[in-house]
Parts: structure tokens; C-alpha cells; sequence
């Protein structure tokens, strides 16, 4: 959902000819998701309408976790070789808001592996099927994010201690997934409506 959402979000911004996280501020009232994107944009040093050069780019997103958990906001850095539709995300950084933060040390590494998961997802994972069975059939036919491609991540928190903790599991595979595709996006300047973000998937739509 916040894949489809926040894209969107995206193309909203783009069709009022506003900056993205511009856009959003705009339209969000909750001061707590208002902290984590302006948190998120200064730490990453956002442009903004900075436009990717076909060959790099950057994506913004945010969620609050199932509408009750913690809030996430991200900025991924991608780049794409335009001969071969290979994607790779170089850089992410994120700003949570977790109310009180009992164990910073693990909420940073709760959103960090999230961030890792969630990019391997959006440019890898899938299992495969021929017409009538599974065609993946092991984990060594099933891509996952090497560690020579897991990209620098940062974390920075704000906490709050007079609200109540909020859980982050999970709290950050949704928004780093649509940071990766608006990222993608503005790269190429084409919007892919399908995961994963295959070499194949991004060529076709280089050539479309």
C-alpha cells in the first residue's frame, strides 16, 4: 500500500509542479510526520525540484506504520546503467519517530535491516512460475541483495519521552520502497508500476 501511495504522491507533486516533500508538507497537518520528513530532507541535504540526469536520482517517502506505529521518512539515492537496466540504490537515510525510544541501538538496527530487506524486494525478489508450477524451487534460484550491493544507510531518531513507545517492526520496508521507485523515476523520468525493478522491467521502459 504505502509502494502505491506514496508513488502517487509523487505524481501528484509532479502534476501540481511542486517539489515532492514540498507537497507533502502542504498537505500534512500531523506535526510528529511533519518532524521526520523535514528531518529526513535536511539530513540527506534534499534539493529541492532537483531532477535526476537520466543516469542518477533521488526518491522521497514516508508512512506511518499501519496508521498507529512509528513514523518513517526516507531519501534513497539511486543510480542506473542505462545499457544493461541495472538498478542500485547508493545511499539511504532515514528519520523515525518512535515516541519514547527505550533502545535506540535497536531501533536503528530494526529500520536499518528494514531499509536492506525492503531494497532487495523492489529490485530482486520474486519467485517465478511457468505455466502450470513453481519454477523457483530453491533459494539459489531466488535473487536476493548481495552484500556488495547493500548500500550506506543512516538512521537518525527523535525521540520523544512523554508519548508512548511505538513499534518499528516493519516501520520502514514501506517507505523505502517508494523512495526507490520515485527515485527511480526521477532518474529516468519514467514511472515503473510493476516490482521488482528488474534490468529487464527497467530496459522496457527505457525503450518505451
Amino acid at each position: 500500500n504505502v509502494y502505491a501511495l506514496e508513488s502517487f504522491m509523487d505524481e501528484l507533486a509532479a502534476a501540481a509542479g511542486m517539489d515532492p516533500v514540498a507537497f507533502r508538507l502542504k498537505h500534512m497537518k500531523d506535526p510528529r510526520a511533519r518532524a521526520v520528513m523535514e528531518m529526513a530532507a535536511e539530513r540527506a541535504n534534499w534539493q529541492p525540484g532537483a531532477k535526476g540526469d537520466g543516469e542518477r536520482g533521488r526518491g522521497f517517502a514516508f508512512s506511518k506504520y499501519k496508521n498507529l506505529a512509528c513514523y518513517v521518512a526516507i531519501v534513497a539515492d539511486v543510480e542506473v546503467n542505462r545499457k544493461t537496466g541495472a538498478v542500485r540504490v547508493t545511499r539511504a537515510v532515514a528519520a523515525v519517530d518512535a515516541g519514547l525510544i527505550v533502545n535506540p541501538d535497536g531501533v536503528r538496527n530494526q529500520i536499518e535491516g528494514g531499509i536492506i530487506q525492503s531494497a532487495s524486494w523492489t529490485l530482486l525478489e520474486s519467485v517465478k512460475h511457468d505455466r502450470t508450477r513453481i519454477a523457483t524451487r530453491s533459494w539459489a534460484d531466488y535473487p536476493i541483495l548481495r552484500f556488495e550491493d547493500i548500500p550506506p544507510v543512516q538512521v537518525h531518531l527523535i525521540n520523544r519521552p512523554n508519548e508512548r513507545s511505538l513499534g518499528v517492526g516493519e516501520g520502514s520496508q514501506g517507505p523505502m520502497g517508494a523512495a526507490v521507485a520515485n527515485a527511480l523515476a526521477n532518474t529516468t523520468g519514467r514511472r515503473i508500476r510493476a516490482l521488482p525493478f528488474t534490468p529487464e522491467r527497467v530496459l522496457a521502459s527505457l525503450k518505451a
